[in-house]
């Protein structure tokens, strides 16, 4: 009975609701072949969609490529695509705060390379901070630019802001 009731549900929604579906199926495919393959697996995809993705991730003819997402697209019918999409979406969140704290970072690099005051306002917001290792840090980095050394300095006082400034603040 089960089964019928699925059928006649079917059959009342209409095409252009299930062509829609279907395309968001395949966008979310789409997703799914652009991940590395380690977040892949953190999804404990059904093994025929994983499978499907992966020798998607291989080919490289358009309409190859093409006809495997529509498959993938099927193969979607019968996983819970909601909460797949859902978990690309926190994925993409944390991404875009990953990439606002790595761009803080950079901003507090560039200040203090460019003013000397920047950083007494980074120890004061960061008491914790090596105010001496700092100091000569950036005294290194402006040097090594100045000779068109290799940014030694630059990048390691990249990694002591990191160390200094948590990612969420």
């Amino acid at each position: 009975m089960d089964q019928e009731e699925d059928e006649r549900e079917h059959e009342r929604t209409s095409k252009t609701q299930r062509k829609r579906e279907m395309l968001e199926r395949q966008e979310i495919g789409e997703e799914l072949v652009a991940l590395p393959e380690p977040r892949l697996h953190e999804l404990d995809l059904p093994e025929r969609l994983l499978d499907a993705v992966l020798e998607a991730k291989r080919m490289r003819s358009f309409g190859a490529r093409r006809r495997q997402l529509q498959y993938i697209g099927r193969l979607m019918r019968d996983t819970d695509s909601v909460a797949i999409a859902a978990k690309l979406t926190a994925w993409k969140g944390q991404s875009r705060e990953a990439t606002a704290y790595l761009h803080a970072i950079e901003r507090w690099r560039e200040r203090l390379l460019r003013d000397d005051e920047a950083v007494s306002e980074l120890v004061a917001a960061h008491p914790q901070a090596d105010v001496q290792r700092l100091r000569a840090l950036v005294r290194n980095a402006r040097r090594e630019h100045t000779l068109g050394q290799p940014p030694a300095s630059f990048r390691e006082l990249f990694q002591a802001l990191k160390s200094i400034i948590p990612e969420h603040s």
